[in-house]
């Protein structure tokens, strides 16, 4: 290659971490092993530290020094899992965006089997991966089971479809319907569900989204008591209340809210095998549902973030963080 000549750049692999230096060698290997085994690949690792105050700076810089592939070290100061996702997004240079959480493990043929995927394809699309337990002890939520691919529903409201854990989509999706909102998600003041308003833009532009179980992660969380997962399961439903305020005016809302109140039923008829302590899974639901809408429209009017495709009526004053919470949504997915 001549000098000053660019490389295309085929994948763009995003990673937000924050202060898990000491959990971090066994995702940073998985990424090393699934470049190897895609020869063919131009791959860049974007790599976003979200304002880490352990040691995770220096382990990153070590690890990109051995490195034979392009690693892009930025740092996000502001907590957010959202705000860290779209430092990424603005600096990466592949045709291909992908982005899995600093919990996971790639497996070997993740990119090979992501670039499978997205040959089959025309046009912009979004596609998300398996998500397996990697650990026996955890609890068995915020995974992704199926083993055959789907394509969602265009009026479908896409909540648990598939997840931020292991997302990927071509370039233009972010040309076209803009950035993750920053209000949603981890570290953010409505805890969760930034992955499904992506989802619910994309789809509302046309944009399909599928699942392929092509590439995997395993997904090492930690969770292993019934008081944890609760507050999880509880803080993915505040997140969709809110994500119901956002977009109200949009039918598919709607549809979504009419079903969730059909639901309630199901307590009775076909009840959800209690999970994390929680025996009227749709009524729990429902509750914190409202919680989020609720919240929504107490945090009055406001803008939304600098490039979000999003009606500023329906935005919102950026609150203060709160604690973080992995994205996952629709907590029956992801029970057994």
């Amino acid at each position: 290659m001549r000098r000053g000549q660019h490389r295309v750049i085929d994948i763009s692999l995003i990673l937000c971490t924050r202060d898990r230096c000491a959990r971090l060698d066994a995702t940073l290997a998985s990424i090393t092993r699934a470049v190897a085994a895609a020869p063919g690949l131009v791959v860049e690792v974007v790599i976003v530290d979200n304002g880490s105050t352990d040691a995770t700076p220096a382990r990153l810089a070590a690890w990109r020094a051995d490195q034979s592939f392009p690693v892009v070290l930025l740092n996000e100061p502001r907590p957010g899992l959202s705000r860290a996702r779209n430092r990424g997004l603005a600096t990466a240079r592949g045709r291909i965006v992908a982005m899995t959480d600093d919990d996971c493990v790639l497996h070997a043929d993740h990119l090979a089997g992501l670039a499978a995927c997205f040959a089959e394809v025309a046009g912009p699309a979004i596609i998300g991966g398996r998500i397996l337990p990697g650990d026996p002890a955890d609890l068995p939520v915020t995974v992704k089971l199926e083993d055959h691919p789907m394509i969602a529903a265009p009026r479908a409201f896409p909540g648990g479809f598939v997840m931020g854990a292991n997302l990927a989509f071509t370039a233009d999706v972010v040309t076209r319907i803009g950035p993750f909102d920053e209000r949603f998600g981890a570290g953010a003041p409505f805890v969760a569900a930034e992955d499904t308003d992506f989802l619910f833009r994309a789809l509302g532009q046309g944009i399909p989204v599928r699942y392929d179980p092509r590439f995997t992660v395993d997904h090492h969380h930690g969770r292993r008591d019934e008081a944890t997962v609760a507050r999880l399961l509880a803080g993915y439903s505040f997140g969709d209340g809110a994500l119901y305020a956002k977009h109200r005016r949009d039918p598919r809302i709607r549809t979504a809210i009419g079903q969730d109140l059909r639901d309630l039923w199901l307590d009775i008829a076909d009840p959800v095998p209690p999970c994390g302590g929680i025996h009227r899974f749709y009524l729990f639901r429902l509750r914190h549902k409202l919680a989020g809408f609720r919240a929504y429209w107490r945090t009055g009017r406001g803008h939304a973030p600098a490039g979000t495709r999003s009606d500023s009526r329906e935005a919102l004053k950026t609150a203060s963080c709160q604690k973080n919470a992995k994205n996952v949504v629709d907590a029956r997915s992801a029970l057994p």
